[in-house]
C-alpha cells in the first residue's frame, strides 16, 4: 500500500521524476523536474487527476488551481494521507 512519499515508485520523466498514486476516482501525480514548481529547488509539484482530466481538489489544491507545486517529501506525504481520507488507497 502506497501511503508515504518513501512507499512512492518514481521513474524517469522529461530531466526529473514523475509517480502516480491511485485513490479511488482520482489519481495522484507527484513530479520533480526543471518545469515543475520547486523542481530547480529539490522540491515537488502534485497534481490530481480525474481520468485524463486535472481537477481541484478541495483542501489540497487551491481554488481555481490544479497544482501545487514547492512541497517537501513531508508535505507529499499530508497530501497522499488526504487522497487516501478521499478515495481509499488502491
Amino acid at each position: 500500500m502506497v501511503e508515504t512519499f518513501d512507499d512512492l515508485q518514481f521513474t524517469k520523466f522529461l530531466d526529473g521524476v514523475s509517480a502516480t498514486v491511485t485513490y479511488g476516482d482520482y489519481e495522484l501525480s507527484v513530479v520533480k523536474h526543471s518545469s515543475s514548481y520547486g523542481g530547480r529547488n529539490g522540491m515537488y509539484e502534485i497534481a490530481v487527476f480525474k481520468g485524463q482530466d486535472m481537477v481541484e481538489m478541495p483542501g489540497i489544491t487551491q481554488e481555481g488551481d490544479t497544482v501545487k507545486g514547492f512541497l517537501n517529501e513531508e508535505e507529499v506525504t499530508g497530501i497522499m494521507k488526504k487522497m487516501m481520507a478521499v478515495g481509499g488507497p488502491q
